[in-house]
């Protein structure tokens, strides 16, 4: 075993609310969990698409937002440690001899686990590339659609694209960073937050970065190297010296390599049982708007129920030799001290 593997009971795909949920259950259980999310944030579709928009159905909360949603369930499931993983995708899972499974992602990081739980929403979100002829030829090499390292920036001539948060977050994380940094959006209004449209305004107009309105046309460069880039203005066009671009042009809801993991599949989504909601994979569970089964029901709040059933068949696999006894946390002092509140 290489020291580069990452050893755990259960790898989660997905941190929405049913993978930050599932992390509870498994954790009473004393499963102990990494996530894997293509996002750079927990909370998937709640937090990414619609964080401030309300949602009326959650049990016990007769509104709460999306953000507000996942930061409660980051709190409920502090007490258990989770690791998390960002700006990943799971390129590939493969079950091994002694039936526990490798993980791999597309930052050929390797995950040993006993246990699988894929809680992908409706796949993984994909970056929308910008109309550009050739820009997958730089892709990967000096075109990003996530900051894995920020080192990678260093002293580099940077340009973003896009006026969300995204896209002015990584404009001021960057800038003490790069050797030059220019944000270019399409308009002189931005969506983000006000607080980060300020910050950047006033890094503008102390000469700290440069602001273009405009559109992305072409890019420069040889052997994946990106040397020159050209803007579309309204006062014409312009180009600049870049070596690193990040377009945050939003993204896209796709199945991705889930399609290629060897599971049964219906309409795009994962077959499961209703006892386990394992898949056609012994020790591979889906839960969430990813599985199907008869009667199912795309609510945040079945697939928690989905979640607490999973983590009960999840711990059989990971300690198939130790009794569990069920357990209600509002009774069990053991429990308590688990969350910490006894």
């Amino acid at each position: 075993m290489s020291g580069s593997e990452i050893v755990t009971d259960v790898v989660v795909i997905g941190a929405g609310p049913v993978g930050l949920f599932a992390v509870f259950e498994l954790g009473l259980l004393d499963l102990k969990c990494h996530l894997i999310d293509i996002l750079d944030r927990p909370g998937g579709q709640c937090a990414e698409l619609y964080p401030e928009k309300p949602i009326y159905d959650i049990p016990g909360f007769p509104v709460i937002t999306g953000q507000g949603l996942t930061d409660n369930l980051m709190a409920q499931i502090a007490p258990f440690g989770p690791q998390f993983h960002f700006s990943r995708m799971v390129n590939s899972i493969d079950k091994q001899a002694d039936g526990s499974f490798k993980v791999v992602t597309d930052a050929d990081e390797v995950f040993l686990a006993k246990v699988v739980v894929i809680a992908a929403g409706g796949g993984s979100f994909q970056p929308k590339r910008p109309p550009v002829d050739d820009i997958a030829r730089f892709e990967n090499k000096s075109v990003f659609y996530a900051v894995r390292r920020m080192e990678d920036f260093r002293d580099q001539d940077v340009v973003i694209i896009g006026g969300g948060d995204s896209a002015l977050d990584w404009t001021l994380n960057l800038q003490p960073l790069a050797r030059s940094l220019t944000l270019v959006h399409r308009r002189d209004a931005f969506r983000g937050a006000p607080d980060s449209v300020n910050k950047m305004k006033a890094m503008v107009a102390d000469g700290k970065i440069s602001l273009v309105i405009g559109q992305i046309a072409k890019l420069e460069g040889e052997g994946g190297q990106i040397e020159r880039i050209h803007f579309s203005t309204v006062a014409g066009d312009i180009d600049m010296p870049a070596t690193r671009l990040l377009p945050f042009f939003g993204l896209t809801m796709k199945l991705g390599p889930v399609a290629d993991w060897g599971l049964d599949l219906n309409d795009n989504l994962i077959a499961v049982d209703t006892e386990k909601f394992q898949t056609s994979v012994p020790g591979v569970f889906a839960i969430g708007d990813i599985n199907t089964y008869p009667g199912k029901l795309k609510l945040i709040l079945s697939g928690f129920h989905e979640a607490a059933l999973m983590a009960q068949a999840a711990k059989k696999i990971v300690a198939p030799d130790e009794r569990v006894v069920f357990q209600y946390t509002t009774s069990s002092t053991k429990l308590q001290k688990k969350l910490g509140v006894a």
